[in-house]
């Protein structure tokens, strides 16, 4: 494609404002509404990270832009509520870039950019723990915010400014207890090593032991939460994402699993007519294979 017949930002918004015309738009887009996209939106940013994950960059692009899709379809909403538009989405953000990188804009401004200190001066642990101060800042301010829009009464702790504000309940629930985990970590709730966290894993599967020997299903049921969110803090202590790590156990099960199908079906076998024994024979074997491909 020629940069004379490439599409810009400009020609998306337009394209969006007429697919969401009431008279002569796409009846699809015209009957959509905030609600009714957000499960596309988190469907999208899904397929962004599996076709990183796959280094499938050539599909990037347009996984990217279906991403960028969604950011227009609220942008539309705005504008048509008199809310915002996609003019305020790049200003509210650019604005909060520049206000997070001192660093790098001293003045608080895209005019002035970095004098005095370079890149490799700058320590990356400072430029976190900044960042970390300065988002810290914008919480206290949103609650101050809404204290006053609520009436809250002063010394309210629900008006206060938690650590784990701003973490979306709609976020996976492993990468949901990832975030709250490493916010609470970062004010010293947090175990001091691996080992604490090994104890805590040993303790909850104790306690679900104890559900199950009860007869108590549900509160078993409560116990694995516990579990899986104690194997999440000791995903954070290794410095793994507990969403990605699940997501690569899930690829070798089914690449696994598939392995144990064609080999029962060689043998004349149906998966559900074949014994346990033998299914884990294969099911070692196509972890032999896996080693040696390795």
């Amino acid at each position: 494609m020629s940069d004379e017949t490439r599409y810009t930002i400009d020609d998306l918004l337009t394209l969006m404002a007429v697919l969401r015309d009431p008279d002569q738009g796409c009846p699809w887009d015209v009957k959509q509404n905030w609600d009714s996209i957000v499960p596309h939106t988190i469907e999208e940013a899904y397929e962004v990270a599996d076709a990183i994950e796959r280094r499938a960059f050539d599909e990037l692009p347009g996984e990217l832009g279906d991403l960028l899709f969604q950011v227009v379809y609220y942008a539309q909403f705005g504008h048509e509520e008199g809310r915002f538009d996609f003019d305020d989405i790049v200003h509210v953000l650019t604005a909060k870039m520049v206000n997070r990188h001192p660093h790098v804009f001293p003045d608080g401004s895209m005019a002035s950019r970095r004098s005095g200190i370079s890149a490799a001066e700058l320590e990356t642990q400072q430029v976190h723990s900044r960042w970390e101060a300065l988002k810290a800042q914008e919480r206290e301010a949103r609650a101050g915010d809404s204290s006053l829009v609520q009436g809250d009464v002063a010394g309210d702790t629900a008006s206060q400014a938690s650590a784990l504000d701003d973490v979306p309940r709609t976020l996976p629930a492993l990468s949901r207890a990832a975030k709250l985990s490493k916010r609470a970590a970062r004010v010293g709730f947090d175990w001091p090593d691996t080992q604490g966290v090994m104890a805590k894993l040993a303790e909850e599967l104790g306690e679900i032991q104890q559900a199950l020997d009860a007869g108590d299903r549900e509160h078993a049921a409560e116990e694995v939460g516990d579990l899986l969110f104690a194997a999440v803090n000791l995903a954070r202590q290794l410095g793994a994402d507990p969403e990605r790590c699940l997501r690569g156990t899930n690829e070798r099960f089914e690449r696994r699993f598939r392995y144990l199908e064609k080999a029962l079906a060689a043998e004349g076998v149906a998966v559900q007519e074949a014994d346990l024994e033998r299914m884990e024979r294969h099911w070692q074997a196509a972890k032999r294979t896996e080693s040696v491909a390795s």
